[in-house]
């Protein structure tokens, strides 16, 4: 199967990601420097580690993942960063989640909005963003 640029599209890959893509965003995503994040405003309890802060060149996004809960959920801040982080977890865990936006402002660990992807039961939920979006969110966070 070829890719828009000529290229083949990544195998073994959940996603619609042409193959030499597919390598950037792999390459940048091992440039991600990990800390963990600080505790959100309004929130009683402390981060931890599953709220961890990403950054890559001069941009960071607050990333949570919530697999404690059902179903599983990952909650990226929006934008490159945070579209690469999600990318590279889909690609990790094998199968597309349900995407939704979460607006900014309805919660204090993302005043600016944020990307949240759940892995329901097939057919549970419908998406209002692609995966499609998210590459093209993803291209602004590589070199």
């Amino acid at each position: 199967m070829e890719g828009k640029e000529g290229s083949p599209i990544a195998e073994g890959s959940a996603l619609p990601i042409d193959g030499g893509l597919w390598h950037r965003f792999r390459e940048a995503g091992a440039l991600i420097a990990w800390r963990n994040a600080p505790r959100a405003r309004g929130k009683r309890s402390d981060a931890g580690p599953l709220a961890r802060i990403a950054k890559l060149h001069d941009e960071e996004a607050r990333v949570e993942l919530r697999d404690g809960s059902s179903p599983s959920t990952v909650v990226v801040e929006s934008g490159p960063v945070g579209a690469l982080v999600l990318l590279l977890e889909i690609d990790r865990r094998g199968s597309a989640p349900v995407l939704t936006t979460l607006e900014g402002g309805t919660d204090p660990a993302f005043p600016n909005g944020a990307v949240v992807a759940r892995w329901d039961a097939p057919g549970s939920a419908s998406s209002s963003l692609s995966v499609k979006d998210l590459i093209e969110v993803a291209r602004f966070a590589l070199p």
